[in-house]
This record gives C-alpha cells, structure tokens and sequence, in this order.
C-alpha cells in the first residue's frame, strides 16, 4: 500500500451527539491512505465505547482523557502523533463528502500551500448553506497608530446551487478548524497550538501566525464538508457544552489574542465581541427553557423579561462555577479570573489505544 501523506486528526468541538455521523463519513468518502487519530475528551459512556470499537475494528489510534478538553489542547495531544507531510485536523461534528481530502491534498501540492480550507457548510439539510468560502484576516493599523483588527468570513448564508459554479480555488488569508489541511513542517517555525486560547479565534490567530512565517493559506472549493451545529442540545453534552462556551474561556482567549497581536481593546471589534459574550448559551440551552415557560408565545418583551431578568443570571452563576472547578483540577494554574499564564491542562491524564 501507498504510504499515507495525511494524519487525520479528529477533536471534539461543542458535543459528542453527533460522532458517529461524522466518523462514518470520513470512513465512506475518505478513498486515499490516511492515518487517523481520534481525540476523545471524556464523551459520554455510549460514545466511548463506540470509538473504541470502531478504533479495533479499523486500526487507528483513540487517545481519550478523563476530562473536557480545550480545542488547541485537544489539537496538540494529536498533532503529536502526527508523522506525515500533511494533517488534517477537523471537528467530531463535520460530515465530509466523496473526494474530499483528495482535493485538499491536490491543492496543498498544486499550489505548495502551507493550509488548505475547504467550501464549509453548516446546518442540516447537509451541503446547502454555506458558512464559510475563505476569508480575511490581518493586522490594520488607523489613523491613530492603533492596530485593529480585519476578520472577514466570504459567502456565509448563502446557497450552495447558486454559486459554487463560481467558487475557484484562491489565496486566502482564514480557514476555519471546522476541517483545515495543515503542512505539517510548519509547526517547526510555530511549535504546537497556542493552548491560551481556549475556546475562540484559535483560528485567527493561527492563520495569522503562518503569515508572519511566511506561509499562505487557499480555499479550495472542490472540498466541500458540512459542520451540524448543536441543536437541540443533548442532556449528557450540557456540561461540556457551557465549559466550551463559557465566558471565562472567551474572554481569556480574547485576552490572549488581544496582547498577542498588540491590538486595541477600544475598537468595534472587541466592542462586538464582549457584547455578544455568552450568546451561544443564551441560543442553544436557555432558549428553549423561555420557549417552554411561554407555552411557544413569540412575545419578545416577555422572552427578554425571562431571558436576562430570571435565567441568565443563573446560568452565569453556574457557568463560573464549572469553569472554577475546571481550572482548580485541569488547568496549570487555579487562577480563575483572567486566565493569565496559563498553557496547558495538567498532564498525566491520557491514555492512547491503537488496534
């Protein structure tokens, strides 16, 4: 057999109710040799023991811990094993299509990019809606001396039929983790992922990143996947959900990205982001909440009224609480309030199991 050029790297993103889906794509469309390391950060009862099934019966490395992970924490762990010209690192929730990884591969060879992203879909019905066709993202320095910051997303809402014709293969500045081809050398200059950033602009400040290296990054079309957000929310994924999402994680990894790239806080940038702190909570698991306790009336005043004057105040209550005790026992420092210093969970923890 062909020696594979390309690890798969498989990590958790907001769930673990939607694993099988995505795995058994990759197994039905993924045609040329690849290795496959999945990273399994203590999903629940069921989901483990269907991972290791599936890693007996197909032959490839699960390592899973005892606790949730972060992204980049959970993009380390499998980089590690990465010994190949390429890796791929996408989402447990990230259904592919035929040909997929042939044609990131293609790229990466064709154009000797350093990351390759793919035409990334979102939400069911699978393939339609795009969420992301390339994009932008670069330091901008104003009138005032100030850097800023440019982060643009190219296509999102719009149909697939009507304008994939149109779509080429470009030079872009942003990939998305949902599914990113990554040459595998430039973790040389880099070292591993930035495990202070804990939950957000990973990706941007990646790709930022392997500009300042000198490498370049394409959007590739003829890759098409689709990521399926939560929704609803499964019972045995809340917890993970809120410590992903959480407030203290965002507005840490906002911090790390802000001193990083020596930005302006005083910008609509930051502005937007701290304002919209916790939206993904507020849409996924209280919502619904609201929808019952109105018996499904779309009274706006009335769902705000419940919203921020009864259970968010709670659930940040609650969020801060996990993300304390996440930090206390997971987390190379207890400091809890802006997250500073902090590089990586505690080690000791994993364990890895190859058929």
């Amino acid at each position: 057999m062909t020696t594979p050029q390309v690890t798969i790297v498989v990590t958790p993103r907001e769930r673990f109710s939607y694993t099988q889906e995505s795995l058994e794509s990759i197994f039905a469309y993924t045609t040329m040799p690849y290795k496959l390391v999945y990273i399994d950060g203590n999903s629940p009862s069921n989901v483990q023991q269907y991972l290791q099934q599936k890693a007996a019966a197909k032959g490839f490395e699960l390592i899973r811990t005892d606790y949730y992970l972060t992204p980049n924490r959970s993009r380390n762990l499998g980089l590690a094993k990465v010994d190949t010209k390429y890796v791929v690192f996408i989402d447990n929730d990230v259904v592919v299509t035929p040909g997929w990884l042939e044609a990131l591969v293609n790229c990466a060879e064709e154009t000797d990019a350093t990351v390759v992203g793919p035409l990334m879909c979102q939400h069911l019905p699978l393939h339609e809606i795009i969420h992301f066709a390339g994009g932008e993202a670069r330091i901008i320095r104003d009138v005032k001396g100030r850097n800023r910051l440019r982060e643009k997303m190219y296509r999102q809402g719009q149909q697939v039929a009507a304008v994939r014709s149109q779509l080429q293969r470009t030079q872009t500045e942003l990939s998305e983790f949902h599914c990113t081809l990554v040459r595998r050398e430039i973790f040389d200059k880099l070292g591993p992922f930035d495990e202070v950033m804990l939950n957000t602009k990973e990706h941007v400040d990646f790709c930022m990143s392997v500009a300042a290296a000198g490498g370049t990054v394409y959007f590739e079309p003829d890759c098409l996947a689709t990521y399926v957000p939560t929704s609803p929310l499964a019972w045995s994924d809340l917890h993970f959900y809120m410590l992903r999402w959480s407030d203290a994680w965002e507005l840490a990894s906002l911090d790390r990205l802000r001193q990083k790239w020596n930005l302006t806080e005083d910008s609509s940038y930051f502005k937007q982001k701290y304002k919209a702190l916790g939206w993904r909570r507020r849409h996924t698991i209280l919502m619904p909440i609201v929808r019952a306790l109105t018996l499904g009336i779309r009274n706006v005043w009335l769902e705000k009224a419940i919203m921020y004057g009864l259970l968010a105040p709670i659930e940040k209550r609650l969020n801060r609480y996990l993300t304390d005790q996440y930090a206390k026992r997971h987390l190379a420092s207890p400091e809890t309030i802006q997250w500073q210093g902090i590089s990586s969970p505690q080690e000791g923890h994993e364990n890895s199991a190859a058929a």
